[in-house]
């Protein structure tokens, strides 16, 4: 499991336990494991329905359509189920945007 150890993962869970605490740690796996779910469900979704174009690049476009809908879509059911998340995003966003004035 990349090269990982009982040694290291007793470590990782430990620190994981310190910064979190006892208290938020099954809410945060409760959270993931939704957005997992959903995520499964939209590629089950994404499969069941088959997309017929005869032009490859009518096909490219609802690839990439697809693509940036399903990314949004994992990406907000992420933000809604993980504690926290929504917070990281808006520090990202801050943080592109200071560096592309500094740019």
């Amino acid at each position: 499991m990349f090269g990982l150890g009982v040694p290291e993962l007793i470590i990782i869970g430990v620190i994981i336990l310190l910064i979190f605490g006892p208290k938020l740690i099954p809410e945060i796996g409760k959270g993931l494991g939704g957005a997992l779910r959903e995520f499964k469900n939209i590629g089950k979704e994404i499969k069941a329905s088959p997309k017929k174009t005869d032009s490859s690049t009518k096909l490219l476009e609802e690839r990439s359509d697809v693509t940036s809908s399903l990314q949004n879509m994992v990406t907000q059911k992420v933000m809604e189920n993980v504690p926290g998340v929504k917070k990281v995003m808006d520090i990202n966003d801050k943080v592109n945007k200071v560096k592309e004035i500094i740019n």
